[in-house]
Order: C-alpha cells, then structure tokens, then sequence
C-alpha cells in the first residue's frame, strides 16, 4: 500500500469540515497509508507576512528528504481528476518517494516552501479558505484513487 504524507498549518476550526475530512480521509485510508502533520498557526497578532514566514520555517522542519512536495497553491497547474489520477499513479510508484501535500495557513505559504516544491497545484483559480482546500484535496486524492481502482465513484 503506497504512502501519502500531508503537512496542514492549523486545526479545521468548524465542525463540518473536521467531519468532511475525516469522511475523505477515511474513504482515501482504503488505498493509501495515511501520514497527517498538523502544525499551529502562527499567533494571531502577527502581521500576515510574518505568519506566513513563520508557518514556513515551521513547515520545512517537517518535511522529509523521502518527501516529493506538492505544494497547493492558486497560482499552481490545475488538472482533471483523470488527470490527477495519472500523476497519483507516477508520485507512487517509486516506493523511495513519497507525496507530501503542503497547504498552509489562511495566508498561504511562503516562497521558501514553494521552493521546495516539485509540483505547486491548484485547486482553483479562486482562492479558496484553506479548511475546504484541505476537504476538497481530500476528496479529490480519493476520487483519483477510485479512478485507478476502477470504482463506479468517478461517475456518481
């Protein structure tokens, strides 16, 4: 069973989301090992580019020399979920590399982290609250996943 790594800046505050994740998370669980980092925002009273740089440094600390980071990002490729299957597949087929999915806090991540990245992906051209980006890339990872197994999910 392949691997997937995730790296999320911040709790999922509503419980909605907590309850959509866990639902995606779940569902995903059936076609990959599941390795979720969650780090603490930065404190609220710093200005937006200091969270973000903060949240960074944090970040990288984490990331692993066996991680291929994939950065979620709006200014990112976008791509079908056929087409994301297809990357899903290459990202696990070598078993010395691991995909690592990086989103970060509400004001997104810092160069050094996108730097770092060896794909930045999109979700959307509109910017979306990092809760229903963390629920929607799970989602999307298991559509990808039921696509590569053949399951009727795709087509619902």
């Amino acid at each position: 069973m392949s691997k997937l790594r995730f790296i999320w800046v911040g709790k999922l505050k509503e419980p909605f989301f907590n309850e959509a994740c866990a639902h995606y998370a779940k569902k995903l669980g059936r076609f990959h090992k599941l390795d979720e980092t969650i780090l603490k925002d930065a404190p609220g009273k710093l200005p937006p580019e200091d969270k973000v740089l903060r949240e960074g440094k944090t970040i990288i600390t984490k990331i692993r020399s066996s991680d291929m980071v994939i950065c979620l990002d709006e200014t990112g490729i976008e791509m079908t979920s056929v087409d994301l299957s297809k990357r899903l597949l290459k990202w696990t087929e070598d078993p010395n590399l691991t995909p690592c999915f990086v989103i970060g806090g509400p004001f997104g991540l810092s160069d050094e982290v996108k730097n770092v990245a060896r794909i930045k992906l999109s979700l959307s051209k509109m910017t979306l609250p990092h809760e229903l980006a963390r629920t929607m890339l799970l989602e999307q990872l298991y559509r990808a996943s039921s696509i590569l197994k053949g399951s009727p999910y795709h087509h619902v």
